[in-house]
Protein backbone atom coordinates (compact mmCIF):
# COMPACT_ATOMS: atom_id res chain seq x y z
CA UNK A 1 0.00 0.00 0.00
CA UNK A 2 1.46 3.37 -0.92
CA UNK A 3 1.79 6.25 1.61
CA UNK A 4 -1.19 8.38 0.43
CA UNK A 5 -3.49 5.36 0.74
CA UNK A 6 -2.06 4.55 4.20
CA UNK A 7 -2.70 8.14 5.27
CA UNK A 8 -6.25 8.04 3.94
CA UNK A 9 -6.81 4.71 5.72
CA UNK A 10 -5.43 6.17 8.95
CA UNK A 11 -7.77 9.14 8.67
CA UNK A 12 -10.73 6.80 8.19
CA UNK A 13 -9.88 4.92 11.40
CA UNK A 14 -9.36 8.19 13.27
CA UNK A 15 -12.80 9.30 12.11
CA UNK A 16 -14.28 5.97 13.24
CA UNK A 17 -12.62 6.40 16.65
CA UNK A 18 -13.89 9.98 16.94
CA UNK A 19 -17.46 8.89 16.16
CA UNK A 20 -17.20 6.13 18.77
CA UNK A 21 -15.90 8.56 21.41
CA UNK A 22 -18.60 11.11 20.58
CA UNK A 23 -21.18 8.41 21.30
CA UNK A 24 -19.45 7.92 24.67
CA UNK A 25 -19.96 11.64 25.46
CA UNK A 26 -16.59 13.15 24.48
CA UNK A 27 -16.40 16.35 22.42
CA UNK A 28 -13.83 16.96 19.65
CA UNK A 29 -11.22 19.69 20.10
CA UNK A 30 -8.56 18.97 17.46
CA UNK A 31 -7.56 16.27 14.98
CA UNK A 32 -4.06 15.37 13.72
CA UNK A 33 -2.02 17.87 15.71
CA UNK A 34 1.61 17.68 14.63
CA UNK A 35 4.72 19.28 16.02
CA UNK A 36 8.41 18.53 16.02
CA UNK A 37 8.08 16.38 19.13
CA UNK A 38 5.31 14.11 17.86
CA UNK A 39 1.73 13.81 16.71
CA UNK A 40 -1.66 13.50 18.39
CA UNK A 41 -4.38 11.75 16.42
CA UNK A 42 -7.32 13.19 18.37
CA UNK A 43 -7.77 15.70 21.15
CA UNK A 44 -11.17 15.57 22.80
CA UNK A 45 -12.83 16.84 25.95
CA UNK A 46 -14.41 14.57 28.55
CA UNK A 47 -16.25 17.05 30.74
CA UNK A 48 -13.43 19.28 32.08
CA UNK A 49 -10.66 16.85 31.14
CA UNK A 50 -8.68 17.14 27.90
CA UNK A 51 -8.03 13.73 26.37
CA UNK A 52 -5.05 13.13 24.08
CA UNK A 53 -5.82 10.06 21.99
CA UNK A 54 -3.67 7.69 19.97
CA UNK A 55 -5.64 5.66 17.40
CA UNK A 56 -4.19 2.31 16.30
CA UNK A 57 -5.48 -0.24 13.80
CA UNK A 58 -4.38 -3.80 13.20
CA UNK A 59 -5.91 -6.03 10.54
CA UNK A 60 -4.55 -9.24 12.10
CA UNK A 61 -3.05 -9.94 15.53
CA UNK A 62 -0.08 -11.97 14.18
CA UNK A 63 2.44 -9.55 15.71
CA UNK A 64 0.31 -8.37 18.62
CA UNK A 65 -2.90 -6.45 19.04
CA UNK A 66 -3.45 -2.86 17.95
CA UNK A 67 -3.17 -1.71 21.58
CA UNK A 68 0.16 -3.51 22.00
CA UNK A 69 1.73 -1.38 19.27
CA UNK A 70 1.61 1.65 21.57
CA UNK A 71 4.99 1.31 23.25
CA UNK A 72 6.90 3.48 25.73
CA UNK A 73 8.61 5.47 22.96
CA UNK A 74 5.25 6.27 21.29
CA UNK A 75 3.82 7.34 24.66
CA UNK A 76 6.76 9.70 25.23
CA UNK A 77 6.21 11.32 21.81
CA UNK A 78 2.50 11.63 22.58
CA UNK A 79 3.31 13.23 25.93
CA UNK A 80 5.77 15.74 24.37
CA UNK A 81 3.25 16.71 21.71
CA UNK A 82 0.50 17.10 24.33
CA UNK A 83 2.63 19.34 26.53
CA UNK A 84 3.51 21.45 23.49
CA UNK A 85 -0.19 21.68 22.52
CA UNK A 86 -1.11 22.80 26.03
CA UNK A 87 1.60 25.46 26.01
CA UNK A 88 0.65 26.65 22.53
CA UNK A 89 -2.95 27.05 23.70
CA UNK A 90 -2.02 29.01 26.81
CA UNK A 91 -2.71 26.18 29.26
CA UNK A 92 -0.37 25.22 32.07
CA UNK A 93 0.03 21.48 32.48
CA UNK A 94 0.06 21.89 36.27
CA UNK A 95 -3.38 23.55 36.22
CA UNK A 96 -5.09 21.57 33.46
CA UNK A 97 -6.82 18.24 33.85
CA UNK A 98 -5.76 15.89 31.06
CA UNK A 99 -5.15 12.23 30.31
CA UNK A 100 -3.88 9.93 27.57
CA UNK A 101 -6.09 7.30 25.94
CA UNK A 102 -5.71 4.73 23.17
CA UNK A 103 -8.45 3.63 20.81
CA UNK A 104 -7.44 0.28 19.31
CA UNK A 105 -9.35 -0.95 16.27
CA UNK A 106 -8.87 -4.60 15.40
CA UNK A 107 -9.72 -6.76 12.37
CA UNK A 108 -12.11 -6.55 9.47
CA UNK A 109 -15.07 -6.34 11.88
CA UNK A 110 -13.39 -3.21 13.34
CA UNK A 111 -13.69 -4.21 17.00
CA UNK A 112 -13.01 -1.08 19.09
CA UNK A 113 -11.19 -1.19 22.42
CA UNK A 114 -10.92 2.08 24.37
CA UNK A 115 -8.11 2.19 26.93
CA UNK A 116 -8.29 5.20 29.24
CA UNK A 117 -5.60 6.98 31.23
CA UNK A 118 -2.79 4.82 29.85
CA UNK A 119 0.11 7.03 30.93
CA UNK A 120 0.35 7.38 34.68
CA UNK A 121 3.58 8.72 36.11
CA UNK A 122 4.87 9.35 39.57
Amino acid sequence: MNPPNRRRQGQAYEQLAEQYLRRQGLHPVCRNFQCRGGEIDLIMRDRRCLVFIEVKFRQRPHYGSAAETVNWRKLQRLKRAALFWLQRNGLAAEHTEFRFDVVAIQGTEQHIEWLTNILVEG
